[in-house]
């Protein structure tokens, strides 16, 4: 089911200890400030839930997984603090999958671009289909991947990111993203992949809770300090966002 509506939308069904969490938005899945907002707060609260053992982040429809951040709302920063607070979002997202407490499985179901390619970084463990190429193409209109760059680079390599950061015009494919570490499996077709999630993620709740919760510190050892970094990097995006290059990149980009 899709959404048109302005501020996107956030769905959460629990069954048998599994959350599946799916956001939308009539914009290829990309996210307003709010939306990023309600996932972070939302994933906080399924890792305190008793009931929750483990979540899939999915989006809607069947065409991009996740386009990023909004446009509209970039194309409408005009000062510093407003620019740091908009980049700050997929930060605050990044931080909440991090610590969450619960493990987080990735189904990317189709192309993914800037931010989307974080929170596919942040996802403990991911599924793809051949569908999912990604792209992080933000030095193009003059600014850079700063805020998801850890998450990207701890999954799959400075290498790999030099290379996703750099060629920020060409699309990579999803085995080339599986073979850098991004996705663990990727399928043919979507319905292939829900099939091997359904078994993998059954098979994962039937482990000790307390062993995966500790599994999961483990995974993200020596990331304490991303809350603080990951607010310096927005702050870098934020003003970068204002600088004369950026605004005539962004004004093709206006309705």
């Amino acid at each position: 089911m899709s959404t048109n509506r302005e501020n996107g939308s956030l769905f959460t069904n629990i069954d048998q200890k599994i959350a599946t969490l799916e956001f939308g938005h009539p914009a290829s899945n990309s996210f307003p400030s709010v939306l990023l907002k309600r996932l972070e707060d939302e994933i906080h609260s399924l890792s305190e839930n008793k009931d929750v053992a483990l979540i899939i982040l999915k989006s809607e429809g069947e065409k991009a997984f996740c386009a990023g951040a909004s446009f509209d709302e970039l194309i409408n920063i005009d000062n510093l603090e407003d620019g740091k607070k908009f980049f700050s979002g997929f930060a605050g997202v990044i931080n909440a999958m991090r610590v969450c407490k619960k493990p987080i499985v990735g189904r990317i179901h189709g192309k993914t671009v800037g931010g989307g390619v974080g929170l596919a970084a942040a996802c403990d463990y991911a599924f793809a289909t051949e569908a999912a190429s990604i792209k992080l193409s933000e030095l193009s209109i003059g600014i850079g991947p700063f805020v998801i760059a850890p998450a990207v680079e701890r999954k799959m390599g400075t290498a790999a990111l030099a290379e996703l950061t750099l060629a920020a015009h060409e699309w990579k494919n999803a085995y080339w993203a599986k073979e850098k570490g991004l996705f663990a499996r990727v399928f043919e077709s979507t319905k292939d992949m829900d099939k091997e999630i359904s078994l993998f993620t059954e098979k994962l709740t039937s482990y000790n809770p307390q062993a995966l919760t500790e599994m999961k510190q483990i995974l993200w050892k020596d990331t304490d300090h991303w809350p603080q970094l990951l607010e310096e990097r927005a702050a870098v995006s934020g003003e970068l966002v204002l600088s004369d290059f950026t605004k005539n990149a962004l004004s093709k980009f206006r309705k």
